[in-house]
């Protein structure tokens, strides 16, 4: 792994982190998508990576079919992991402290259309 690469991770679980504790969003929204556009992951490994790193709540059995088959990369889910948690702290406490329940609703919305107009065109 570079240093580019742990670079880029550690970014996307601070940015994951921080808006999960921001407006409740992260895993399929931030991690799936950044694992594949700015790592080249592949879509099935950035699902199976994205899902091992939220194991103890909600993923732990879908992981491990991930990784049988290969699509999980357990160095990017545990980096990513570690970072989500700091983001997540921070996030909470910037939304919490500074934006209104209106400001929220329309972060979380524009979010969501910015993602889903890459996703739908402009993915390969």
């Amino acid at each position: 792994m570079t240093v580019f690469t742990l670079i880029i991770l550690i970014c996307i679980g601070l940015l994951a982190g921080f808006l999960s504790g921001m407006i409740g969003i992260g895993g399929g929204i931030i991690i799936v998508p950044a694992l594949v556009y700015l790592l080249g992951v592949s879509q099935q490994s950035a699902q199976g990576t994205s899902i091992a790193l939220m194991l103890p709540p909600i993923g732990i059995l879908a992981a491990m079919n991930y990784y049988k088959a290969g699509s999980l990369n357990v160095k990017y889910a545990l980096i990513i992991a570690v970072t989500f948690i700091v983001g997540g702290y921070l996030g909470s406490k910037i939304s919490l402290a500074y934006f209104s329940e209106a400001a929220m609703k329309k972060v979380f919305g524009i979010i969501l259309m910015v993602v889903s107009i890459k996703m739908v065109f402009f993915s390969k």
